[in-house]
C-alpha cells in the first residue's frame, strides 16, 4: 500500500512527447521508407523527373537525388538522416545520390520484421557491418583499373564513365556530346582540386548542341558606359591587367572643408581630381595591356578614355570570372595602378567579344596556364537549363573522381547482383542469426536492378531471375552481366560501356549502411515542448498579424497594396 502512494517524479516539462520501444523504431523506419519511396522513380536512364513548387514561386524539374531531398523540406527527425546521406554522397562523389537513399530504406525495409519480431537491434547492426565491410571488399575486388592507359585510351574510358551518369538525366539524349565536353573540360584544369574552375555559364535559347566548351574563361558582358562600343572587340595576344580598383571620377570621401580666398583657386582643386584618375588611365595605359578587368567600377571618362587607345576594359567583374582570369592568362590581381611590371600582367592567345543567343560573350581562348574551362549551356526552358547544369555537376564530379582514383566497375546493376550473390554464399557458411541477416542484406541490394526494370516498365521478376541465374555461373563470367535497359532483359554492362567509379559504389554501400545502424540504434525519441515565452511571442504575432490584415487601408502612411 506504501509503495502505491509514492509521489510521482516529473523528470520531463510538462508537454513533453516521448515515445519509445518497438513501436517508435518501427515508426522512423516507416519515416525513412516513405522518403526512398519519393525518389524511388528517379533511378537509372529511365527515371522520372521530379517538379518542386516552393512557398516563393519557384518551380524546380529535377531527378537528381540531392536536390529532390534538398527541396524537400522534411521534418521527421529520423528521415532527416536520408537527406544528410544525399547530400554528403553529392559532395563527395558527384553521382549516386538516389542509390543512397534507396538502399538505405530498403536495408531498413528488410530490418522491420526482424524488429517486429523481438530481435534486438545491436544484432542486426553488427551484422549489417560486417556484411558492409564484405562488400566493399567485394568492389575493390571485382573493379578494374583504367591506370596505364594512354591518354587517348583514358579519355574515351573517363567519356563512359561520364555518360553512364548523364544517361538518368534530363540531357541523357545527348550524353555522348556532352560526356566528351565534361572529360576535355576536366583534363583542361589538371591536377587542380577547385571545382570553380570549371564555369558553367547559361543562355537560353537555341537547343542543347549549341552548348560549347571554352578552354579558358567566358563571362557575359558586364555593365558598360557610352565609349564602350568604340571599343575594339577582338585581340590576339594581348596583355591583360586585372584590377581590383575603382577607376571613375569621385568626390573625396571625407567630409573635408577648404577656404578659399581667392576664386582662381577654386579651378586647382577641380583640376587635381581630374589629374588623379588621368594619372591613374595614363598608367594603365603605359603598362602596355590591351584588356582591363576591375572587379569595380570603370565609369564613363575610363571607358572613353580606354576606347581612344584601342583598348576593350569592364568593370563590375565577378569575383568568381576575375578568379578563374588569374588561373588562366598567369596574371596577378592589382590594387594599384602604381608600378605595373609585365610579370603581373596576364595573357592569352585570342581574346574577343561574341554574341552568344541574346547575351554578348567576353571569352578568353588558348590561355597559357590552361587551367580553367567554361561551358556555355543552351537550352529553351529556363528550368531546363538549371537541371542541365545540376546534370553536368555531377559528370565532373564522376570524371574527377574516376581520374584520381582510377578504378571502375559495372553499372546497370551488375555490381550489386554479383554483391547480393557473394553475401548469400557467404551468410551460409555463418551459423546463428546473423545467417539470416546477411541474407537479408543481400536481398536489400537488389533493390538496384529491380528499381531500374520497374521504371523502365520491364517485368523485374522475370529480369532479376534471369541475373541471378547468370551470376550464379560457378565459372564467375556472369559478374558484369547487369540489366538492358533497351531490350528488357540482360547484358554485359562491361561490353556496353556502362562504367562507374567504384567509388560510387563503395560510398553509396557505406554512407547506407551507416544511415540504417544509425535509425536501427535509436530506442526512444523526446519532442521538447517550446517555451512559453516563445509560444506567447508567436500567439502576438500572430494577433498582430490579424490586427493588421483587419485595419489594413485605415493606418496613416500605411503602404497600398
Amino acid at each position: 500500500m506504501a509503495a502505491m502512494l509514492q509521489p510521482q517524479i516529473i523528470l520531463l516539462k510538462e508537454g513533453t512527447d516521448t515515445s519509445q520501444g518497438k513501436a517508435q523504431l518501427v515508426s522512423n523506419i516507416n519515416a525513412c521508407m516513405a522518403v526512398a519511396d519519393v525518389v524511388r522513380t528517379t533511378l537509372g536512364p529511365r527515371g522520372m523527373d521530379k517538379l518542386i513548387h516552393d512557398d516563393k514561386g519557384n518551380t524546380t524539374i529535377s531527378n537528381d537525388g540531392a536536390t529532390i531531398m534538398k527541396l524537400l523540406d522534411i521534418v521527421h527527425p529520423a528521415a532527416k538522416i536520408l537527406v544528410d546521406i544525399a547530400k554528403s554522397q553529392d559532395s563527395e562523389v558527384g553521382d549516386g545520390t538516389t542509390t543512397v537513399v534507396l538502399l538505405a530504406g530498403e536495408f531498413l525495409k528488410e530490418a522491420k520484421p526482424y524488429i517486429e519480431d523481438g530481435v534486438h537491434p545491436q544484432n542486426l547492426i553488427r551484422s549489417y557491418r560486417t556484411a558492409c565491410n564484405l562488400a566493399i571488399e567485394k568492389v575493390k575486388e571485382l573493379a578494374v583499373s583504367i591506370e596505364g592507359k594512354s591518354m587517348e585510351e583514358k579519355r574515351s574510358l573517363l567519356a563512359k564513365c561520364a555518360a553512364t551518369t548523364l544517361s538518368s538525366k534530363l540531357i541523357g539524349g545527348e550524353k555522348d556530346f556532352f560526356a566528351s565536353m565534361v572529360v576535355d573540360a576536366v583534363l583542361s584544369i589538371g591536377d587542380d582540386d577547385r571545382l570553380n574552375m570549371i564555369g558553367i555559364k547559361k543562355v537560353a535559347g537555341g537547343t542543347m548542341r549549341d552548348s560549347f566548351l571554352v578552354n579558358g574563361v567566358a563571362f557575359k558582358k558586364t555593365f558598360s558606359y557610352a565609349g564602350f562600343e568604340q571599343q575594339p572587340k577582338k585581340f590576339i595576344h594581348p596583355k591583360i591587367l586585372l584590377l581590383n580598383i575603382e577607376l571613375e571620377l569621385k568626390s573625396e570621401k571625407e567630409n573635408a572643408e577648404i577656404r578659399l580666398s581667392d576664386p582662381s583657386q577654386y579651378q586647382s582643386i577641380v583640376d587635381a581630381e581630374w589629374n588623379i584618375i588621368y594619372e591613374k588611365l595614363d598608367k594603365c595605359v603605359k603598362s602596355g595591356a590591351k584588356v582591363v578587368l576591375s572587379r569595380l567600377a570603370i565609369g564613363d571618362l575610363a571607358t572613353q578614355y580606354f576606347a581612344d587607345r584601342d583598348i576593350f576594359c569592364a568593370g563590375r567583374v565577378t569575383e568568381e570570372d576575375l578568379q578563374r582570369v588569374t588561373a588562366a592568362t598567369g596574371g596577378t590581381v592589382q590594387t594599384t595602378v602604381n608600378n605595373v611590371i609585365d610579370e603581373v600582367l596576364g595573357t592569352c592567345e585570342h581574346f574577343e567579344e561574341k554574341q552568344v543567343g541574346n547575351e554578348r560573350f567576353n571569352i578568353f581562348s588558348g590561355c597559357p596556364s590552361g587551367k580553367t574551362a567554361t561551358i556555355v549551356l543552351r537550352g529553351g526552358a529556363e528550368q531546363f537549363i538549371e537541371e542541365a547544369e545540376r546534370s553536368l555537376h555531377d559528370a565532373i564530379m564522376i570524371v574527377r573522381r574516376a581520374v584520381k582514383n582510377s578504378t571502375v566497375v559495372a553499372g546497370g546493376g551488375a555490381i550489386d547482383m554479383e554483391i547480393s550473390r557473394y553475401l548469400r554464399q557467404h551468410s551460409r557458411t555463418i551459423k546463428g542469426k546473423s545467417q539470416l541477416f546477411i541474407n537479408s542484406y543481400a536481398k536489400a541490394l537488389e533493390i538496384i536492378p529491380r528499381q531500374l526494370c520497374d521504371n523502365a516498365g520491364f517485368d523485374a521478376t522475370d529480369v532479376l531471375n534471369k541475373l541471378r541465374q547468370k551470376h550464379a555461373l560457378p565459372s564467375g563470367e556472369g559478374a558484369p552481366y547487369g540489366v538492358d535497359i533497351n531490350t528488357g532483359g540482360i547484358a554485359n554492362s562491361f561490353a556496353n560501356f556502362v562504367w562507374e567509379p567504384s567509388v560510387v559504389k563503395i560510398n553509396a554501400i557505406n554512407a547506407a549502411t551507416e544511415a540504417c545502424c544509425l535509425i536501427l540504434s535509436v530506442d526512444e525519441t523526446v519532442k521538447n515542448p517550446k517555451s512559453e515565452s516563445a509560444q506567447g511571442a508567436a500567439a502576438a504575432g500572430a494577433m498582430g498579424g490579424r490586427g493588421g490584415f483587419a485595419s489594413r487601408g485605415r493606418g496613416r502612411g500605411m503602404r497600398r497594396r
